[in-house]
């Protein structure tokens, strides 16, 4: 396992990484035996930091929620990170593309909680019961370490994703809030333009076989460090199209069908 300081080096260096918008190596280049729980040590470490600049965490997002994602960064389970309050846009935003370090943008639905939920026996059902309402959401990735190294071709681990909050750099949420037993949440389908083209479609049935499924999954994970998923709070369930490019002067349209669209500008 890494030691603190060695914790704390690497979560000083993807936050300078994100301030100075200039991607650094691979944390595993330097910690090639580093595992998982010390890739969420340097994400919480980071969020630390973070959080002491006056930040303050207003959801999680779950990633990895695809087997076929999961096989490509050889991992068996999905993986997480945290929302703070400057992550999230509102539909309609001008947001800055320069601002994130190759950014990509992935559809999603966002749950928002109405009461707790903890423990080691959550259920899809408890999840579903302490929703007050799902709302279409978009999800903007980065890379504050380079995903492929520009001069030796290294590719980052699942624990160099991890180490970057599970790659969250935003989140945009719009479309129509719809209580979570107004549809089936398993044929939520969504299409995805760039500047008028269609560039990714999905159903929410993907992820997991059933969105909430993620939910479920990421209370019991945070259960055995007595965290629990608190009211009001946003988490995003997981991905149901493949990532596409972020550039400047890109327009993003996204049709929800029956939970309405979202739409959003990079200048």
């Amino acid at each position: 396992m890494l030691s603190k300081s060695e914790v704390i080096q690497e979560a000083n260096r993807l936050h300078n990484a994100e301030l100075n918008r200039h991607q650094v190596e691979a944390t595993t280049i330097a910690h090639p035996d580093m595992d998982i729980d010390d890739a969420y040590a340097i994400q919480s470490a980071w969020m630390d930091i973070k959080k002491a600049e006056g930040r303050r965490v207003v959801g999680h997002k779950i990633g990895l929620t695809s087997k076929t994602m999961q096989k490509v960064m050889s991992i068996d389970e999905p993986d997480f990170g945290a929302i703070l309050d400057d992550m999230v846009f509102e539909e309609g935003t001008e947001i800055e593309a320069a601002q994130f370090l190759d950014p990509k943008i992935e559809v999603e639905l966002a749950f928002i909680l109405k009461d707790k939920l903890e423990g080691e026996h959550v259920t899809i059902l408890d999840v579903l019961n302490a929703t007050d309402y799902v709302m279409p959401a978009l999800e903007l990735i980065a890379a504050r370490s380079y995903r492929i190294h520009p001069e030796t071709g290294y590719k980052r681990t699942v624990r160099d994703t991890i180490s970057d909050n599970a790659a969250n750099a935003g989140i945009i949420l719009g479309g129509l809030p719809m209580r979570p037993d107004a549809l089936d949440l398993r044929w939520v389908a969504a299409m995805m333009s760039r500047n008028g083209v269609i560039e990714e479609s999905g159903v929410s049935g993907a992820v997991l076989n059933h969105p909430a499924k993620g939910i479920s999954w990421l209370a019991k994970k945070y259960a055995a460090h007595n965290i629990s998923l608190e009211p009001g709070q946003i988490v995003l369930s997981g991905s149901f199209t493949r990532p596409v490019d972020v550039r400047a002067g890109d327009t993003f349209t996204v049709d929800y069908d029956v939970m309405g669209s979202i739409s959003v500008y990079f200048k």
